[in-house]
């Protein structure tokens, strides 16, 4: 996830996904408002990687913002997420439901 957040050039987000086709978990870079996230994944976490993110904080250090991101994961969410994808559900889980 680091590696693919990192290495984005210009902004976009890295993005950890559930891929059903292949029953298995993906990293992938999702760039510039364009559309190359597959549709047929499932996004669990997504890391902001645009400068607006970052910059003020880390100037042009991204790697570090990176690292920093892992501390306000909500680990609770993202392993709700996996569990509602791997039964086949889409993501778009109602709060409370």
């Amino acid at each position: 996830m680091e590696a693919v957040s990192t290495t984005i050039q210009g902004n976009g987000w890295g993005v950890l996904a559930w891929d059903p086709v292949g029953q298995r978990l993906i990293t992938q870079q999702l760039r510039d408002h364009h559309a190359n996230l597959s549709i047929a994944t499932t996004p669990l976490l997504a890391f902001d990687i645009w400068e607006h993110a970052y910059y003020l904080q880390y100037r042009n250090v991204k790697a570090d913002y990176v690292k920093h991101l892992w501390n306000v994961v909500n680990w609770d969410e993202v392993a709700a997420r996996f569990a509602d994808a791997r039964a086949g559900y889409n993501g778009l889980r109602l709060a409370n439901a």
